[in-house]
């Protein structure tokens, strides 16, 4: 199926970073898992890790910050800290859910890409309306996690739709990298790290204000 030039088929949707802010919990998360083993850790660590695979950051705190631990027990040990905080407060980043309306209202399908786990994933679908993802992919429903391509590819293939006509929103090098593999065209909106310039991507300060002409013609011009 070739790209059209004028619209895409679908929006796919990274979350930590870019559908929600949720990457400063996932830091203090850290600290105090690396302070509980008595190890060090630091911002510049905090931020390799962004956009990564869960088990492939737990196998760097676990080599880096001294926490010994299986890497699994180290990706749950996260994931509690990180759920405890959504319960509290989802941190939405400005513009996303009008967005995400925007699109549902104009019959565009959404699909969830993300390498946080299903259990982490489900508070922040939860006060969502049920219908905004059409397919999730989630990080512990794939065998290989980005910056390869299968998450975007996976999703893609549950809308019934090609990666090359889709429009993918992300916040790092590592997600931007993986949906171009797929062949999406990327919007990058830097959040916590800078983003390196390259093909098929395009950049934007924050979502806020975007509607669903704006990434038209973002896409018609990618």
């Amino acid at each position: 199926m070739r790209r059209r030039l004028d619209s895409f088929a679908a929006v796919l949707w990274d979350m930590d970073g870019t559908l929600v802010d949720t990457e400063p919990y996932w830091i203090e998360v850290e600290f105090a898992l690396v302070a509980e083993f008595g190890g060090t850790w630091s911002m510049e660590h905090a931020l390799t890790l962004v956009g990564n695979d869960l088990l492939v950051s737990a196998a760097y705190i676990r080599e880096h910050g001294g926490v010994q631990l299986p890497d699994a027990v180290i990706v749950e040990r996260l994931l509690d800290g990180v759920i405890a905080r959504i319960n509290d407060r989802v941190p939405w980043q400005p513009g996303a859910v009008d967005l995400l309306a925007a699109l549902g209202a104009a019959g565009i399908p959404c699909g969830l890409v993300t390498m946080s786990y299903e259990r982490f994933v489900a508070p922040v679908l939860a006060v969502l309306p049920p219908d905004t993802f059409a397919t999730v992919v989630t990080g512990d429903r794939v065998s290989i996690g980005k910056p390869h391509p299968e998450p975007y590819l996976q999703a893609a293939a549950g809308l019934g739709v090609d990666a090359a006509d889709c429009l993918a929103i992300e916040d790092s090098n590592t997600g931007a990298k993986s949906a171009v593999a797929a062949g999406c065209t990327v919007l990058v909106v830097p959040n916590h790290v800078p983003v390196l310039e390259g093909e098929r991507r395009i950049f934007r300060d924050s979502l806020a204000g975007l509607d669903v002409a704006g990434l038209q013609e973002l896409f018609a011009n990618g």
